[in-house]
């Protein structure tokens, strides 16, 4: 009789920006237009790689990939973020709530498995630069690629599964601006340990292992740039991975402060200021930090104009 009596819910309330409801008009215009920017940035990338025969090395062809996933993120966000904030708040269909979580995880975890195979391949170049090209070939650019894509959307789908078990028949508002997995889980009435456990055991490898694996590689690059006798060779080596470099910075440490660091005593508000930074704020940067980094971009740019 109890769970006849449950009310399955079909729809989520977003919430959005609560307390910026003053601001509704010039945070819309804000967040349209870095997404503009986004799209523009990362989509020129990919039209220069594809386009300009200086950037046929596999580092753009990585980039590439990268630029690719920055669009699908922001795209799987924004636009009804756009619409949460025009309106002071939004539903979302329970389906369209799991399908965007979904994409979330997916280009999430592929991202960091991109910024890793990034690192690996600065790593080859500038530690071990007479074997480079025969062992980061083609297929192999290809395999890691690959790899990346389906290990990012066949775990997101696991833990997908395991939410779909759950059942929601509480309250269906949720504080945030788009379908996190924390403000779900906190609105299922059933056991969410499961899912918790899923994530713990795959936010590991997939997060933290990446993590420390780009930070040993820039380790023994920077030991390698140290040993380059003139500054003239310190600097051009060191210029190929600033931009990496940066990138890493910025979505790690965003990523690993919502999910690594303990959030009970953060409020709502911080936790979704910092989501804003890996949602929005890293592919909004990602292109900008490669353009006015890389003078290879930057001629290619020039010569493409």
């Amino acid at each position: 009789m109890l769970e006849e009596n449950q009310t399955t819910v079909t729809e989520f309330l977003l919430l959005g920006f609560q307390n910026l409801q003053s601001f509704n008009v010039a945070l819309f215009i804000l967040f349209l237009v870095i997404y503009i920017i986004t799209l523009t940035g990362n989509l020129l990338i990919i039209v220069l790689v594809s386009n300009s025969q200086s950037l046929k090395s596999p580092m753009y062809f990585f980039l590439c990939h990268l630029s690719l996933s920055d669009i699908v993120l922001t795209t799987n966000i924004a636009p009804n973020m756009l619409h949460v904030v025009l309106n002071g708040g939004g539903t979302i269909h329970f389906t369209g709530c799991i399908m965007q979580f979904y994409f979330y995880g997916a280009l999430t975890t592929a991202e960091c498995l991109f910024l890793t195979v990034m690192s690996y391949d600065r790593y080859l170049a500038i530690c071990n630069p007479l074997r480079y090209t025969s062992i980061m070939d083609f297929r192999l650019c290809l395999h890691l690629i690959i790899w990346s894509w389906l290990i990012g959307f066949i775990v997101s789908l696991f833990l997908n599964i395991q939410i779909c078990r759950l059942q929601f028949c509480g309250p269906h508002i949720i504080d945030h601006y788009f379908c996190d997995l924390a403000p779900l889980l906190q609105l299922s009435c059933s056991d969410t340990s499961i899912v918790e456990l899923a994530d713990f055991i795959f936010a590991i490898p997939l997060t933290l292992f990446p993590f420390v694996f780009i930070i040993s590689t820039y380790v023994f690059i920077s030991l390698t740039i140290l040993r380059i006798p003139t500054t003239t060779g310190k600097q051009k080596a060191f210029s190929t991975c600033s931009s990496h470099l940066t990138v890493v910075g910025l979505f790690y440490g965003t990523l690993i402060t919502v999910y690594m660091i303990p959030s009970r005593g953060l409020s709502f508000n911080v936790n979704k200021a910092i989501s804003l930074l890996y949602t929005v704020g890293t592919p909004f940067l990602n292109p900008i930090i490669y353009s006015l980094r890389n003078q290879e971009i930057k001629l290619a740019l020039k010569k493409y104009i």
